[in-house]
């Protein structure tokens, strides 16, 4: 089973992402059934680092 879980500082509303458990992987809790971004821990990192997820 795959379980995905949200940062305990998440607002109630659902204004976060969730992570799952058994690899890097990100979705928006809003649409739990939409799709997820699955990264390796290090291309993550490297993607956070350059800003591709800035807004």
């Amino acid at each position: 089973m795959i379980t995905w879980r949200k940062s305990s500082k998440s607002e109630s509303a659902g204004q976060c992402v969730e992570v799952r458990s058994d690899l890097t992987a990100l979705r928006d809790s809003k649409h739990p059934t939409g799709p997820a971004l699955g990264l390796s821990l290090d291309r993550l990192m490297t993607e956070v680092k350059a800003g591709r997820f800035d807004r």
